[in-house]
């Protein structure tokens, strides 16, 4: 019954508050300061201030849009001042990103006749580009205010803009829309029904380790170890990742233009990239500049294709018989490794017969499998290491499974959803390892699933030291039960990686090229304990406070809250798209109570803990690894490049896993009693994330 009410409860105020956003107005632009966008006047770091003549500014002004860009930007203060007198003020706080930030105000009573508006910006590390004209010189400023309609009566004018500019085109893609996500809260809440309410009366520890004879009898060994709500759980997913796919326009997505490029240039030309500047096939140049992608990306008041006449234009593209031939220069993801992009050659060639956008639909629904197969292995994981709970499988499994950005990712070609689908694979495996001890088949399943990761993308090395330490401590716990097998599967394990190793060193060798990019960056840090301790810092205060004695690399920044924090509650797009200030405010009140549930089962499980720190030691080296990893790569970027940090929360999605144990944990400190109820409010609590999540994509794209 408890978990039948915290369902109801949780979808009326699902429901209700979708409702409420649905009544009000997206902004609109009723005036400017009549400066053109015309060119960059100047490059800022923080500290700075200064006013300009705001022109014009209506009544019922509420935000102001400041054409400035930035990676990670400062706070800024703004007021609007006449003569002594200031009429209103605004502040945004600093990790703002992309061109054009919009900084709320207190409304405007009456219309206003020249007054000067003024800006202050925060100390930061990060540039600020202003743009605007130097003739007359100054900042291009436009003024918001709320619209006259509400998201209800533009509900149609949003359906036309969402069915132009893809695969699927007509207003009745918003139907296919409502039904994937219809299908995907039906099926979470039927499975939280029949899971979560039988409570502890079904727990039940995974199946033990067989060893059946034959492969057809091995494989429906392998198959009866799924459970039904694994399946289930993989294809809410797979329907999340699907609706996610039709949601963002086309390469609007992190990179999707290069990674498309890649895949095409396998596809055509059967080869591999030849370098890392960009250049497109005249078929993808023609389309981006169709899509206006340029005009959208990094820039919050850009919109995609809205008009019958855009629509024309885009589909005359499309038939022109253009080559599909690059030049073989694929921006970043020349220095990728191959193996996604050869996978994704399976859908390009299946769909190669209609236009671009037709390929890149079902690449993306190809890779939207990769979501399911995530959340298949995480449930899976999750019972691994909580055997004896099995309603908090179904907690940690959804919870994985209905993750915004796990959807976001996967709906698009990018490499990253076949990492994080690995990554899982290989947690579940290591698990399953601790339990029933390192046999050679499981060995060479984990080397195997090591290769395919550095095959995959190479962030997937900060998980290698924590799988090195998993295996020893386990062949050395085994040991005494059996020391051949322990090993034979300790070197089952290594073998794949070191024929990998030996590969590639012949193939760099043969073709002279240098042995790795990885190796060039290596270098930088062996110059001197300097370069070590500074990549040292940089990478503590990444995440964490700095420290009196550290040099701070980020001026005026709280990065666990502002850049990971903020970032995972919602960074959609190029990482232009972030929920407001205030949404994130409110996100600290769920994420606080979810951690002090966490903390209070931790504490009532102490004991057995103790029993498993080896383990427990072994998933923390692997979460430390990747966090080290793109901590390491960003200072690379950011301080010796000046390219600006690498702090999207993506790049964190391989322990999505160790995520899913934490919610079942989370549940679980709520209490036997209490802990299923609260676990189906975990579900629809990260479901109505998910569903906000569409909104903002929508509200950013298609208004």
């Amino acid at each position: 019954m408890r978990v039948r009410v915290a369902l109801i409860f949780g979808l009326v105020a699902l429901a209700l508050a979708v409702a409420l956003t649905l009544t009000r107005s997206p902004a609109r632009v009723v005036g400017s300061d009549a400066i053109p966008v015309k060119s960059l006047i100047a490059v800022l770091r923080g500290g700075d201030s200064g006013c300009q003549p705001g022109g014009a500014v209506p009544r019922a002004t509420s935000a102001l849009r400041l054409f400035v860009e930035s990676t990670v930007g400062p706070s800024i203060d703004v007021s609007i001042r006449l003569g002594q007198h200031v009429l209103s003020r605004g502040h945004i706080p600093s990790a703002w990103t992309g061109a054009g930030v919009v900084v709320p105000v207190q409304r405007i009573a009456h219309n206003e006749r020249d007054p000067l508006v003024c800006f202050t910006f925060g100390k930061g590390t990060e540039p600020i580009q202003i743009i605007g004209a130097r003739h007359p010189e100054g900042v291009r400023i436009e003024y918001l205010a709320p619209g006259r309609r509400s998201w209800y009566a533009l509900a149609l004018t949003v359906a036309r803009h969402i069915g132009l500019g893809r695969a699927l085109s007509g207003s009745w893609v918003v139907l296919l829309l409502a039904a994937l996500m219809a299908a995907v809260a039906i099926l979470a809440c039927g499975l939280c029904l029949r899971e979560l309410a039988t409570g502890d009366r079904d727990a039940q520890a995974p199946p033990a380790e067989e060893s059946p004879t034959g492969r057809a009898a091995r494989l429906r060994l392998a198959y009866a170890r799924v459970p039904t709500t694994a399946w289930i759980c993989a294809l809410v997913a797979f329907l999340n990742a699907v609706s996610w796919s039709i949601l963002s326009p086309p390469f609007q997505v992190p990179d999707e233009t290069d990674h498309f490029a890649y895949v095409q240039l396998l596809a055509e030309a059967h080869r591999l990239p030849a370098g890392s500047e960009t250049q497109y096939s005249p078929e993808e140049q023609a389309v981006l500049e169709g899509l206006h992608q340029q005009v959208v990306r990094f820039k919050p008041n850009g919109r995609t294709i809205g008009s019958l006449e855009q629509q024309r234009t885009l589909e005359h593209d499309l038939a022109r018989p253009l080559s599909r031939r690059g030049s073989g220069q694929v921006g970043v993801a020349g220095s990728e490794p191959p193996l996604y992009y050869a996978l994704e050659t399976i859908p390009y060639e299946l769909a190669s017969s209609g236009s671009l956008l037709d390929r890149l639909e079902l690449m993306r629904i190809f890779s939207a499998i990769f979501a399911g197969l995530t959340a298949l292995f995480s449930f899976l994981f999750v019972r691994e290491v909580l055997p004896g709970l099995r309603w908090a499988w179904t907690v940690g499994g959804l919870g994985v499974a209905l993750a915004p950005l796990l959807g976001f990712m996967s709906g698009a070609v990018n490499p990253d959803g076949l990492l994080y689908a690995v990554a899982a694979a290989l947690f579940y495996q290591l698990a399953r390892c601790f339990r029933h001890g390192l046999s050679p088949r499981v060995g060479l399943a984990i080397g195997t699933s090591v290769v395919i990761g550095l095959l995959t993308k190479l962030n997937f090395l900060g998980l290698v030291p924590g799988v090195v330490l998993a295996l020893l401590i386990i062949a050395w716990r085994e040991r005494a039960r059996s020391r051949r097998d322990a090993l034979t599967g300790l070197v089952l394990a290594f073998a794949p990686c070191a024929i990998l190793a030996i590969a590639y060193v012949a193939l760099a060798s043969s073709t002279g090229h240098s042995l790795s990019f990885a190796s060039s960056k290596a270098s930088e840090l062996t110059k001197g304990p300097g370069a070590f301790v500074s990549a040292l810092s940089y990478t503590w205060q990444f995440y964490l406070p700095h420290l009196p004695f550290m040099k701070d690399y980020f001026v005026g920044l709280d990065t666990w809250r502002q850049l990971w924090f903020n970032g995972l509650v919602g960074l959609y797009g190029w990482a232009d798209t972030p929920f407001p200030n205030w949404a994130c405010e409110v996100a600290l009140v769920p994420a606080a109570i979810l951690l002090l549930l966490l903390g209070r089962a931790l504490l009532a499980e102490r004991l057995r803990l103790r029993s498993r720190l080896g383990e427990g030691l072994v998933y923390v080296t692997m979460a430390v690894g990747v966090m080290a990893l793109v901590g390491i790569s960003s200072y690379f970027s950011d301080v010796l490049e000046n390219e600006g940090p690498y702090w999207e929360p993506r790049y964190l999605m391989p322990m999505l896993s160790l995520a899913g144990v934490a919610l079942a944990l989370a549940a679980r400190g709520a209490g036997r009693r209490g802990g299923p109820a609260v676990g189906a409010l975990i579900v629809i609590v990260i479901l109505g994330h998910d569903v906000f999540s569409q909104l903002l994509v929508v509200s950013r794209y298609y208004v």
